[in-house]
C-alpha cells in the first residue's frame, strides 16, 4: 500500500511541474538584428475581378466533312486545306481523323492531315518553298477497300502555337470525306 502511495505522490508531483511550468522562457534580452525581405509585388489587380460560369478547362475543335481527292503529302502545292483550328489558351491537343472512302479503292493508302502554325513566317515558308515548320500530324493509315470506313490513331501534341493551318492529303485512288478532330487542353 506504501509503493502504491508513492506512486501516486510522484505521478501528481509532474504533472504539477508540467502544467506550472511557464509557458515561454526569454532567450536574451540584448538587441538582436533583423532582416526583412520585401519581394516585389508579382500580381497588380486594379478595379473588379470577376468570372462568370465555369472555367473552360477543355473544348473540341472540329472541321467535318471535307472532300479530298488523291494528293500525295510531299506535293505541298496540292494539299487540300481544311481552313484553321484556334488553340489559344490551351495547353496541348489530341488530334483524331475519320472519313469515308467514295468509291471502290484498287491502291491501298493513307489519309492525313498537316497542321502548320498559322504564322506570318511559317505560312510565307510554306506558300513560297513549301516547307512544313513545325508541323503536327495525325494519319490513318491502311485505307482500303476491306472498310468503307477509316479512323487514325490519336496523337497528343503541344500546343506552340493560338492557330493552326490544317492540310490534308491521300494517297488512296480514290476520293475520300475525311473529318478533323482537336480535343484541346488546359
Amino acid at each position: 500500500m506504501r509503493s502504491r502511495t508513492w506512486q501516486i505522490a510522484l505521478l501528481a508531483a509532474l504533472f504539477g511541474m508540467l502544467f506550472l511550468a511557464p509557458v515561454g522562457t526569454t532567450v536574451s534580452q540584448e538587441l538582436q538584428q533583423v532582416f526583412v525581405t520585401n519581394f516585389p509585388s508579382v500580381f497588380n489587380v486594379d478595379g473588379q475581378v470577376a468570372l462568370k460560369g465555369p472555367i473552360k478547362t477543355a473544348a473540341l475543335a472540329s472541321i467535318q466533312d471535307v472532300i479530298v481527292s488523291p494528293v500525295n503529302p510531299k506535293d505541298t502545292l496540292r494539299l487540300i486545306q481544311a481552313g484553321t483550328i484556334t488553340t489559344e489558351g490551351f495547353g496541348s491537343m489530341v488530334l483524331s481523323l475519320t472519313g469515308q472512302i467514295k468509291g471502290e479503292i484498287v491502291r491501298t493508302g493513307t489519309v492525313g492531315a498537316i497542321l502548320i502554325p498559322d504564322e506570318e513566317p511559317v505560312t510565307r515558308a510554306f506558300d513560297e518553298r513549301g516547307v512544313m515548320q513545325f508541323p503536327l500530324e495525325v494519319m490513318a493509315p491502311g485505307v482500303s477497300a476491306a472498310s468503307p470506313y477509316f479512323a487514325s490513331n490519336q496523337p497528343r501534341y503541344m500546343i506552340g502555337f493560338s492557330r493552326y493551318r490544317v492540310l490534308l492529303y491521300n494517297t488512296t485512288d480514290k476520293t475520300v470525306t475525311v473529318s478533323i478532330f482537336a480535343y484541346l487542353a488546359s
